[in-house]
């Protein structure tokens, strides 16, 4: 009889094991080592408080995390921005789309002549990445701090022969984006990705003399499949993401050298 009560209590306990799983919503996301996955386990702690679990999947390159989403061994991923997503799912004919904004990895002007990026004298020599993306990126930088202005229209694939008004005649000199930081004291202002300014020893809060902010088109992102940008349980995830606990993290662990890619909640 002691049998026969112990088997039933164990039976009992397995359903109630398999009714939980099979109710529990989960959300899987890919990321890259670093700051993506860091700041993704903080959002796994607050959907764990409304009952989600967020399995984190990690990829050490930028192009499983899409094709992975693609196929569906994911539901979402976040390591990339944007215009990279785009240019991926145009070429591989995906139906890849951005769905919400998270943390922008700014690049920044740095100097050792001068204090402010409008203190530049006439013919200053400045040192831009040479590669299309960042070079692109850093032209509208200065586009916006309004030293240059573009064509109208020529956006993120601007280069230097693009720039239709230089009223300072600003020299550029365009190198590999890891140089750069070996040449700051050649030059008199260079541009710089976070990721190198700060190998070279460089503090992207307290160095940079201009930076990008939060409107950046380069702004990192949640990226999923387009059927899947109305559903409930990612908007869940967009919201955790938001929050004021990875708001603070985020200000706290990395203090300027990332940005927040959203408003941040009061």
């Amino acid at each position: 009889m002691k049998k026969k009560k112990i088997f039933a209590l164990v039976f009992l306990i397995l359903l109630f094991s398999l009714a939980t799983t099979a109710t529990q919503k989960v959300i899987k996301i890919g990321v890259n080592p670093g700051p993506h996955e860091e700041i993704m386990e903080v959002v796994r702690d607050v959907l764990a408080k409304k009952e989600i679990k967020l399995e984190i999947v990690t990829f050490s390159d930028f192009v499983t995390p899409n094709l992975a989403l693609a196929d569906g061994s994911i539901d979402a991923n976040s390591f990339q921005h944007e215009p990279y997503l785009k240019k991926f799912a145009a070429d591989r004919n995906l139906d890849l789309v951005k769905l919400a904004p998270t943390i922008v990895f700014p690049i920044g002007i740095y100097s050792k002549k001068v204090k402010s990026i409008y203190d530049l004298k006439n013919k200053a020599i400045v040192a831009i990445p040479n590669d299309p993306t960042n070079a692109g990126r850093v032209l509208m930088l200065f586009e916006k701090a309004g030293l240059i202005k573009l064509k109208v229209g020529v956006g993120l694939e601007a280069t230097v022969y693009d720039i239709v008004s230089n009223p300072k005649n600003l020299q550029f000199k365009e190198l590999e984006a890891a140089q750069i930081p070996r040449v700051l004291q050649d030059v008199d202002i260079a541009a710089i990705n976070t990721t190198f300014a700060m190998q070279a020893g460089l503090d992207p809060l307290k160095d940079a003399i201009y930076s990008e902010d939060k409107d950046s088109l380069y702004v990192n992102i949640i990226a999923v499949r387009a059927k899947d940008v109305g559903s409930p349980l990612l908007k869940e995830l967009v919201q955790a993401y938001h929050s004021k606990e990875v708001a603070d993290y985020v200000n706290k662990k990395y203090a300027g050298s990332l940005v927040l890619g959203f408003t941040e909640p009061k």
